[in-house]
């Protein structure tokens, strides 16, 4: 066995990658700054949707504990993953090539990418949808495809700014989202109180599979930022440890969550309609009140598209097609147009976004297994990271080990969809081992773990 413990990037294999792909020069977040920037991030509709799908199945007790549940699990799995890119400063798809081969990480970059560039679509128009009804309410100007437009552009042009940009936008948002979000739920508690007492006076609620399944939904929101967990991480001043790191995730997540979760539980339950934007700017009774909280719902986007649904899929376009991180965000906010978020947008969609979230995090838990046997089973949390920037060293190519192995967790995880994350980490790691271990074609992969020759 022979595992490398090299931090130090040889200039050689510097010439021809992109910078933003290079190992991080300098780390611009501090705890601070960090916690502000998953504050903000996490601000996601979707967790509105995944609260709105859980009336009629679980108590409000239980809904908190599941939202909770899902919270503390995705906190641990970022820690487990970002560790990588906190200690070598590299990116996600860099990481990936020590278990997937520099060919072969395209196939976990693009079931990473699509399911940011659907959800970017769809918080863009929810939040194109708030600023439009802002607009009709104070000057009467009611043109939803325009504003839509023009608001993707914005977003896209704070995403070429980077870390930097997106540092400034997080921190200066944070303090506004929380005291907006707890404002909303006093609305939303006292307005509709009567209504809400009568929605879930006969909801027994369950301890089964509905109350793990929506752990699950609520996991699975973040299982697209748990396996990128890098590309955040790699940002962080190198003095702070895990154990500060897991509790910054759980700080900056688990409020959010509970609010946004919350609200879409109550406000559905009272109302019947699952869409916030139609909800707050109807139910206020107040201009003022409902333009601010309008605005909120539009500014949350923002910070969640900009750091979780543009970010990875630019990086993995920039490492597929060897493009500029400018080209790769704008080409990132044209597919979000192209998804035609226009149409998930309905009274159907809490379900179907439910369930979008649960397949998709079938094939994102394998991932995860894959990274985390990777890193910490074979290679004991050590890397080189000359062998991970040297197209044509050991990690060239696919390893298939890694893609049989999420194949074969993708497919278990068939049998039990509503616990799809779950369900897939044992049988993908188990596999992922002994094809490690056994498989001829995996040799090379081999390199700096405890299977070395």
């Amino acid at each position: 066995m022979s595992i490398v413990d090299n931090k130090t990037l040889d200039p050689n294999l510097v010439v021809g990658v992109n910078e933003d792909l290079q190992p991080t020069k300098s780390r611009i977040m501090g705890s601070l700054s960090y916690t502000a920037s998953f504050l903000g991030g996490c601000v996601s509709i979707g967790t509105f949707s995944m609260g709105s799908a859980l009336i009629g199945t679980l108590t409000i007790a239980q809904a908190i504990l599941a939202m909770t549940i899902g919270c503390l699990v995705i906190a641990i799995a970022l820690v487990l993953i970002g560790n990588a890119g906190h200690k070598y400063g590299m990116p996600y798809v860099v990481q990936l090539r020590s278990s997937f081969g520099t060919t072969g990480v395209k196939i976990p970059g693009v079931l990473r990418g699509l399911p940011a560039i659907v959800w970017f679509g769809f918080q863009s128009w929810v939040g194109a949808g708030a600023i439009n009804s802002c607009f009709k309410i104070l000057w009467g100007f009611d043109n939803l495809p325009v504003v839509f437009g023009l608001f993707t552009l914005l977003q896209v042009g704070l995403a070429i700014k980077g870390f930097h940009g997106i540092k400034w936008l997080e921190n200066f948002s944070c303090v506004f989202i929380v005291a907006i979000l707890a404002y909303m739920l006093y609305v939303v508690k006292t307005k509709f109180a009567v209504d809400i007492s009568a929605s879930f006076a006969n909801v027994k609620g369950t301890w089964g599979m509905p109350f793990w399944a929506a752990t699950t939904s609520f996991l699975g929101i973040y299982s697209t930022m748990i396996i990128n967990a890098s590309d955040y991480s790699r940002n962080l001043k190198e003095d702070i440890k895990p154990v500060k790191t897991g509790s910054i995730y759980t700080i900056a997540i688990l409020p959010v969550t509970l609010f946004m979760g919350l609200i879409g539980l109550l406000v559905t339950a009272a109302t019947g309609n699952s869409d916030p934007v139609v909800v707050f700017s109807t139910t206020m009774g107040s201009k003022f009140l409902t333009v601010i909280t309008l605005l909120f719902i539009a500014f949350a986007q923002v910070t969640t598209n900009v750091l979780n649904n543009i970010v990875p899929p630019a990086y993995v376009l920039m490492e597929s097609f060897k493009m500029k991180w400018s080209h790769a965000t704008v080409l990132v906010g044209i597919l979000s147009v192209c998804v035609m978020p226009w149409k998930l947008v309905t009274a159907d969609s809490a379900a179907g976004l439910s369930l979008f979230t649960k397949v998709y995090s079938a094939f994102l838990g394998p991932i995860f297994a894959v990274m985390v046997v990777d890193y910490y089973f074979l290679r004991k949390s050590t890397l080189d990271i000359n062998t991970l920037y040297d197209k044509q060293g050991p990690f060239k190519g696919i390893n298939w080990a890694a893609i049989i192995s999420i194949a074969v967790g993708a497919l278990v995880s068939v049998f039990v969809v509503d616990l799809s994350w779950y369900i897939s980490l044992i049988p993908t790691g188990v596999v992922y081992y002994l094809l490690m271990k056994h498989m001829p074609s995996s040799k090379n992969f081999r390199t700096g773990t405890i299977f070395e020759d």
